[in-house]
C-alpha cells in the first residue's frame, strides 16, 4: 500500500505513460510516428500522417 496519495498518483502515472509509449501509430503507407488522431466525417475516428499526409480509420 503506499504511503501517500502523491506516491499513488506518480504510480499512476508512470504507468499511463508506459502504456502510452506501447501503443504508438505508425503509418501504414511511409512508418512514420508522426500521427494525428482526427475526428472523421461519420463521426468516428480517422488518423492522419503529419510527414507524407496518408489518412486511415
Amino acid at each position: 500500500m503506499p504511503a501517500s496519495i502523491l506516491e499513488e498518483v506518480r504510480h499512476l502515472l508512470g504507468a499511463a505513460l508506459i502504456r502510452d509509449t506501447t501503443t504508438r501509430l505508425s503509418c501504414p503507407s511511409c512508418g512514420s510516428a508522426h500521427v494525428a488522431q482526427v475526428l472523421g466525417d461519420n463521426g468516428g475516428i480517422s488518423y492522419v500522417c503529419t510527414a507524407c499526409g496518408h489518412s486511415w480509420s
